[in-house]
């Protein structure tokens, strides 16, 4: 695989968060009584089906290093699983959406990550520009759902960085679930509805697409120093916007376009800014 460069970190990046955004559209589908901590037991589970055979075929070499920062991960995960439950409303859109700008802080007291002119500008922007899509009108549990998420994909896309370099991403991502089976087991038989197994392949769909986006995040997350790429995490919306269309028969309107330029735009103009800013310092 060629280096990852800044520029390519964010084109995975808007990849990844626009197929992220099938996961959301397929929890969307749930019936209202649906069993949640079931239903999040079932992704944990079928994550772990999905990615065993990859992992059957990886170094096994110290699997269980840094087990500690799995953990962490995996519980930190397990806790935004949950809340994504509650929070795909459209008035909250905005909210889940400060993940990136959360990154900013986070990234400089956990790594003392020098934040730049050009990255604070382009994360401002975006998150600007989500709340001209989104155009959020209330604060309520939805919303506060939505925040605890962002938070946790702040902090897990971070961790990364703790994780042992020699684990591959099948390993990452099969560990990260693996651990948080006996909580969300735990909560299942706490929760104590009757077992139905009826959402396993929602689980199933909605996992496949979650774990390419989470993949994504491992590798240029581990790669590239989130300052500079994290912003990229805000064409997530444009997807949940495409896809409102197709599924759901949203029609969008202007202030899509308006919104999009100030997710778009900044995104290309730090990318460029910060491939100069490389060239220049070989030359030097």
């Amino acid at each position: 695989m060629p280096k990852i460069t800044v520029g390519l970190a964010m084109t995975l990046l808007i990849i990844g968060n626009m197929i992220g955004v099938f996961s959301d559209a397929l929890i969307k589908t749930l019936p209202a009584d649906t069993a949640i901590y079931q239903f999040v037991l079932f992704r944990q589970l079928t994550a772990v089906l999905i990615l065993l055979p990859f992992c059957l075929f990886s170094n096994k070499q110290s699997l269980f290093a840094g087990l500690k920062w799995h953990f962490i991960r995996g519980h930190i995960w397990l806790l935004g699983a949950i809340f994504m439950i509650f929070a795909p409303l459209a008035t909250v859109n905005a909210i889940f959406y400060t993940a990136p700008l959360l990154m900013l802080p986070l990234a400089m007291i956990l790594f003392q990550e020098k934040l730049t002119s050009h990255s604070i500008a382009a994360a401002v922007l975006g998150f600007i520009g989500v709340l001209i899509v989104v155009k959020p009108t209330q604060i309520n549990w939805a919303a506060i759902a939505a925040l605890v998420v962002a938070l946790t994909m702040a902090v897990n896309n971070l961790l990364v960085r703790k994780l042992p370099q020699h684990h591959n991403v099948f390993q990452t991502l099969m560990l990260t679930n693996l651990v948080g089976i006996p909580a969300a087991l735990g909560l299942a038989l706490w929760e104590g509805k009757p077992w139905d197994w009826t959402p396993m392949l929602t689980a199933t769909g909605s996992n496949t697409f979650i774990l390419i986006y989470a993949g994504i995040c491992v590798m240029v997350y581990r790669a590239i120093e989130a300052s500079k790429i994290s912003s990229a995490e805000y064409t997530g919306l444009l997807g949940a916007v495409v896809v409102g269309v197709l599924w759901f028969d949203e029609i969008p309107d202007l202030s899509l376009a308006i919104g999009s330029s100030l997710i778009i735009i900044p995104l290309i103009w730090l990318a460029k800014v910060e491939a100069k800013i490389k060239q220049t310092s070989k030359i030097i």
